[in-house]
């Protein structure tokens, strides 16, 4: 499959990105994206929360009353889970949430995820460039101009500080580069522009070893 690249003025340049169609799937599988989904928010969990169980209050192990003849119901000591202050009754404990993934999964994962975009037309790829200075003005222009303004991600083939401090605060646009793209950010955006060169390294990573 070939892919038209144009440049920053949203101009074709003559030139195209060809993707062999036996690396891409016939059909995308759903699934692997959503475990694909799944490990990266899971990745993303502190898990330190915490809160204090019955042994953990402090306060005396006293029995509030007797147990008969009150009229009341029974109770045992200050901490009771029962009562306000008291420990809480199978309370959350700080735990390791993050989840391990096949090389294979996450492999088939991004081309799910590359073959749904190029069948929707959502997959443009422009030529490098650069800003002079950081300056999201620019940036959004740029989204205008390639028709992406919805929830654009922009992908660089390495790390653009101007770029990247250009879209660090749009509310609806984001900037990465390959070494941090995950599927998360690709299944989240309406439109993935890639750097010429960014394809290439993607296509690369992609193809089997």
């Amino acid at each position: 499959m070939k892919i038209d690249v144009i440049s920053r003025t949203g101009e074709a340049t003559g030139r195209s990105f060809e993707i062999a169609d036996e690396l891409l799937l016939s059909e995308p599988n759903m699934h692997v994206v959503y475990l694909s989904v799944k490990q990266y928010l899971a990745n993303q969990r502190q898990g330190t929360h915490k809160s204090k169980e019955r042994n953990e209050i402090a306060g005396s192990t006293r029995k509030l009353h007797k147990q008969k003849g009150t009229g009341g119901s029974r109770k045992g000591d200050i901490k009771s889970p029962i009562l306000h202050g008291g420990g809480r009754v199978f309370g959350p404990r700080p735990r390791d949430y993050s989840m391990d993934l096949n090389k294979k999964t996450k492999r088939l994962a991004k081309l799910a995820v590359i073959t749904d975009l190029l069948q929707n037309n959502k997959l443009k790829v422009v030529e490098d460039f650069s800003f002079d200075a950081p300056k999201t003005k620019d940036l959004i222009s740029f989204f205008k101009t390639v028709q992406a303004e919805k929830k654009p991600l922009l992908v660089t083939s390495e790390l653009n500080r101007n770029i990247y401090l250009s879209g660090r605060n749009m509310p609806k646009g984001a900037v990465t580069y390959v070494n941090e793209l995950n599927v998360y950010d690709m299944v989240n955006a309406d439109t993935l522009i890639v750097f010429e060169g960014a394809m290439d390294k993607i296509v690369k990573s992609l193809e089997k070893k």
